[in-house]
């Protein structure tokens, strides 16, 4: 589940910024002071995006960009000075903030997480010889007991699968339990 993590180290700062995105739409938004809590939520959430101050009284926003880099965006909230210096190749907004300015910063991160995860299921996963074997002796099982074509036996495991929210091998393990049971 993709969410937002507002992470400064000023409880009034996070709960301003966390209601600002809530009241514009936003769901999934957590709000927290210290950097070990955002990386904390971070890992529950597994992916989305941070929006920090510079320093939290744990660390500053680089160690929490370490913990999390390559699964969450961070967009660091700082003051003009902080701007010019290395930010890492984060994206930043200025101090005071410009609210169309910093939701439209918050809305094209959410948009490259969200491509991302979509780029991510489209990878298709190859199975192993030792996957594929599992599969083929459910199949042959269920055209040996059942009279089933290769191509129907195939399709009934598959079709178990997706209704059973279940990978094919894991359906195929269930029947062949099922199957030499009898």
């Amino acid at each position: 589940m993709a969410g937002i993590i507002v992470v400064f180290p000023k409880p009034e700062d996070s709960k301003a910024i966390k209601n600002l995105l809530v009241h514009n739409g936003y769901e999934s938004v957590f709000n927290c002071t210290t950097g070990s809590k955002a990386i904390t939520l971070a890992d529950t959430l597994g992916e989305g995006v941070i929006i920090s101050g510079y320093r939290m009284t744990d660390m500053p926003y680089t160690d929490i960009l370490d913990n999390v880099e390559g699964r969450f965006e961070m967009l660091l909230v700082t003051s003009k000075q902080k701007l010019l210096e290395d930010n890492r190749g984060v994206a930043m907004v200025e101090m005071p903030i410009k609210v169309r300015d910093f939701l439209n910063s918050v809305e094209l991160m959410q948009n490259n997480i969200y491509a991302k995860l979509r780029r991510k299921k489209r990878v298709v996963h190859q199975r192993t010889e030792e996957e594929q074997s599992v599969i083929d002796e459910a199949k042959s099982v269920l055209m040996e007991k059942n009279n089933m074509s290769e191509n129907e036996a195939h399709r009934y495991i598959q079709k178990s699968a997706m209704d059973s929210g279940r990978t094919m091998v894991e359906t195929a393990i269930s029947v062949l339990k099922i199957m030499y049971k009898e």
